[in-house]
């Protein structure tokens, strides 16, 4: 059984890949000042910055260096889909994160998820979101997540692969549409400048991830 940390283990994310795993040891804030300490034993690790954190390199060569130290020799880097995209500062910080984990000196693999459906609420509408309605989207279930990692962490075969990961392509309109609901646009609220730097590229861009990576992933399960 290979017992792995999920460094950040205890965000919805984390709580996904830990719900996947037979061996999971979950692990957080509390955790870092002896983060090494707190890998001994493990086979491998998961390693989830926090959203918009402000120096996602920083956070993962720490990381890195406290897995080496461990004799952790096994990583899976949560990243995010389009991670060099230089409108979107926090996808550049994963991208970097990416650039480290490859040059780490251990088997490594990457995951590139697409935006969450659970960040949508489809209980109730209308379904408000601050970029365009239309935009298209590679969508991915946490659920799915979970499954993914979990294979890529326990089996063989997926060192040195990146794969992007979405459940469905879909706009946010159709998604509410689809649970009988209208999607309406509201403003920024402004809480960040590098979501509002988001939002932008989503109205010119959106973010959309193909869904057969996940799908072949998940048939060979």
């Amino acid at each position: 059984m290979t017992r792995v940390a999920v460094i950040g283990g205890h965000g919805k994310t984390g709580r996904a890949v830990c719900a996947r795993l037979d061996d999971a040891v979950a692990l957080g804030r509390a955790d870092w000042p002896d983060l090494a300490g707190a890998m001994d034993g493990c086979d491998a690790a998961y390693v989830i910055a926090p959203n918009l954190h402000p120096d996602e390199p920083g956070y993962v060569d720490r990381a890195l260096g406290a897995m080496t130290s461990a004799g952790v020799r096994r990583v899976v880097y949560h990243s995010v889909a389009a991670p060099y995209a230089p409108a979107m500062p926090h996808h550049l910080g994963k991208a970097e994160g990416e650039d480290l984990v490859r040059r780490s000196g251990l088997a490594w693999t990457i995951l590139q998820p697409g935006a969450y459906l659970q960040n949508l609420d489809l209980s109730r509408g209308p379904v408000e979101v601050p970029y365009d309605v239309d935009a298209p989207f590679g969508f991915l279930d946490l659920d799915d997540l979970g499954a993914a990692a979990s294979l890529v962490l326990t089996r063989p075969g997926h060192e040195g692969a990146t794969y992007e990961l979405a459940t469905r392509r879909a706009s946010v309109a159709e998604l509410a549409a689809e649970a009988g609901l209208e999607a309406t646009r509201i403003a920024d609220p402004g809480d960040h400048p590098w979501l509002t730097a988001m939002f932008a590229y989503y109205d010119a861009h959106g973010l959309p991830v193909g869904t057969r990576t996940l799908e072949a992933l998940l048939r060979g399960t």
